[in-house]
């Protein structure tokens, strides 16, 4: 099922454009459609990614992203400034939400998310490139759904292990293990990779 459409806004202006995420949430409690799509713009396409990392269905992941930053819309007035940065909400909404999926029962086996083609010059750096990516995505799906989160947001959002804790309602020491054991689930997944990209999972 399709989620609710976004509520449509008025354009942003370049200096709105800069403002802190608390000051755009203070605005979408007064009902501040041009607040409420700035968040977006800058929300929507970490949230698509992390939805995508999760489900590997891009169906699935855009119905994820948009039905969380709907529910920032629909429950802008009960927001409490100070709790949490937007960011780890709205993380934490995706999370939930991919779990709920995760768990319906599999009709088909959904095929590899592939990216499209590079079309740019050197064709055998892009082709090299985009072999290392897809054996890191790949890895990265078969390891189980936590430590799949875990590595997500701090890989590739930056999130230091006590904000993860907040998105995956969990506690710092638990991060920390989930990282681990989804790091050495990489670095075994990886093992007879022809490309080695076991380093970027390294120990600190």
């Amino acid at each position: 099922m399709k989620p609710e459409t976004l509520p449509s806004s008025l354009p942003a202006s370049g200096a709105d454009c800069d403002l802190d995420d608390s000051i755009l949430l203070e605005r979408l409690k007064l009902d501040d459609a041009e607040a409420y799509s700035i968040l977006v713009k800058r929300h929507l396409d970490y949230a698509f990614a992390l939805a995508l990392r999760m489900l590997r269905n891009p169906a699935d992941a855009e119905d994820v992203a948009q039905e969380s930053l709907v529910k920032a819309w629909t429950h802008r007035h009960s927001w409490q400034s100070g709790r949490a940065k937007f960011s780890t909400w709205l993380y934490q909404v995706v999370f939930n939400r991919c779990i709920d999926l995760e768990r319906r029962p599999k009709e088909m086996c959904v095929d590899d998310v592939a990216e499209p083609k590079d079309g740019r010059p050197n064709a055998e750096t892009s082709m090299h490139r985009r072999q290392v990516y897809d054996s890191l995505e790949d890895a990265i799906a078969t390891i189980p759904v936590q430590q799949r989160a875990a590595l997500t947001l701090s890989y590739y959002n930056g999130m230091g292990n006590g904000e993860i804790a907040l998105v995956l309602g969990t506690s710092r020491q638990a991060v920390e293990g989930l990282v681990k054991r989804g790091r050495q689930k990489l670095r075994e997944r990886l093992r007879h990779s022809e490309y080695d990209i076991r380093q970027i999972f390294a120990d600190d």
